[in-house]
């Protein structure tokens, strides 16, 4: 793997982790925000709190993509970078260029989801 290839690679998780913390950063001020104003029926308490909850799933799901991302960062760090966790095979530059955050080949990806089927 090249070092323009890593490069690239380490830029591209930089600006996804400058999304993520910027969209999780927007969604706590909004909720801090509804969270002070909030008053109403218990229709509208009802409704806040289903809004709450499809957020709260929302950003844990970006929470989870940012730890990916950190992740990434620190193995290129680390000069680990596109090896995978399970075999110690390289993982192809097209897997990493479609998710740089992958940790795991297709074989060993393709496996695991089997598994939980």
């Amino acid at each position: 793997m090249s070092a323009e290839f890593v490069e690239e690679m380490r830029e591209k998780l930089m600006d996804e982790r400058a999304d993520l913390m910027l969209k999780l950063h927007r969604d706590a001020t909004r909720f801090k925000t509804e969270c002070a104003t909030g008053s109403g029926d218990s229709v509208d308490l009802a409704s806040d709190e289903s809004a709450f909850k499809k957020m709260e799933a929302a950003n844990r799901l970006d929470a989870q993509r940012l730890t990916a991302v950190e992740n990434a960062l620190k193995r290129i760090s680390e000069n680990r970078y596109g090896i995978c966790l399970k075999c110690g095979k390289k993982i192809p530059e097209s897997r990493l260029r479609a998710m740089p955050s992958a940790v795991l080949c297709i074989d060993c990806k393709t496996r695991d989801e089997r598994r939980h089927f």
